[in-house]
């Protein structure tokens, strides 16, 4: 994502549960500078309160139970009994009240407006204006369970914003195919990149290895949309676009560890926010840190 493009989400551009002193957080993406969508990790007390509407959408994937909710939403009451991996959707801009009956794990994640209205115009054949979300109490969604459970571990991990952003399009995807109301396009086929495209790709990656790459950066240089050009992209090489320019900085701090630069040096040049990014990243790809790696080639 390019600086400037959109500002990050934080607790603040949530609807207020996760403020509620009751609560207690287990980790957040608040100090994670993720741009694309907000997640947070947490252990729920019983509580009742209302709440205003959002601009973006809430989606909350209950991590244990069951557990009874109540829920109010344009004039009407439900209660369900919601077990482990019961999802609750609640659209932006809808007023609501909600009541949580008994202690409850839960991770909330809202993805920003942008990438939705992306994912609507890509892949809905309606208007945006047109398109409605639906809400959601106690059905069950694999996929949103499963991105839940990664932003679990992408947080402990501290991941990057890359990888973050990533997911945050699986989940708008997701949600305007499986949870919105819409005459939704008939996705192209996956054939793979064409030759020229790829060669494009992999010299943008190269040129710009210092520079916050996105998806939406790669995919214009393909001239497809982000969303084709991600399923196009693993096509040909197997990998998700984050996945190859995570190894493609991998493999240029290995080249640039033959030099007397230093490791934070290397760290910028190759697009890691600063050393511990690197080292972090490096060991994962390669089984041992950058300054054992230097030591082993000199």
């Amino acid at each position: 994502m390019r600086t400037g493009e959109r500002s990050g989400l934080s607790a603040t551009d949530t609807h207020g549960i996760l403020l509620r002193p009751e609560h207690a957080i287990l980790q957040s993406s608040d100090a994670l500078e993720w741009q694309s969508f907000y997640a947070s990790h947490q252990r729920e007390a019983p509580y009742a309160g209302s709440f205003s509407a959002n601009e973006h959408h809430l989606i909350i994937v209950h991590m244990n139970g069951p557990v009874r909710i109540r829920r109010e939403l344009s004039g009407e009451r439900r209660e369900a009994r919601i077990g482990t991996g019961g999802l609750f959707i609640l659209p932006a801009h809808r007023d609501f009240a909600v009541a949580l009956l008994a202690p409850l794990e839960t991770v909330h994640l809202y993805v920003h407006r942008t990438l939705i209205d992306a994912a609507v115009q890509e892949l809905c054949r309606d208007d945006g204006s047109l398109v409605e979300f639906l809400p959601r109490m106690g059905e069950h969604d694999p996929l949103l369970e499963q991105l839940a459970r990664l932003a679990c571990t992408m947080m402990k991990e501290q991941q990057s914003d890359l990888f973050a952003d990533s997911v945050a399009r699986l989940i708008a995807a997701q949600l305007v195919r499986h949870h919105a109301i819409a005459r939704h396009v008939e996705l192209p086929r996956i054939t793979g990149l064409q030759p020229s495209q790829m060669a494009r790709v992999r010299a943008l990656v190269a040129e710009k290895m210092e520079a916050p790459l996105s998806v939406d950066d790669l995919a214009r240089e393909a001239n497809l949309s982000p969303i084709h050009f991600g399923r196009q992209f693993k096509r040909t090489t197997g990998r998700a676009p984050y996945q190859y320019i995570i190894e493609q900085r991998v493999e240029r701090a290995r080249e640039l560890l033959r030099s007397d630069l230093s490791i934070a040096e290397i760290a910028v040049r190759c697009g890691f926010t600063h050393q511990e990014h690197l080292t972090r990243i490096f060991g994962r790809i390669t089984g041992i840190t950058p300054a054992a790696y230097r030591r082993s080639i000199r």
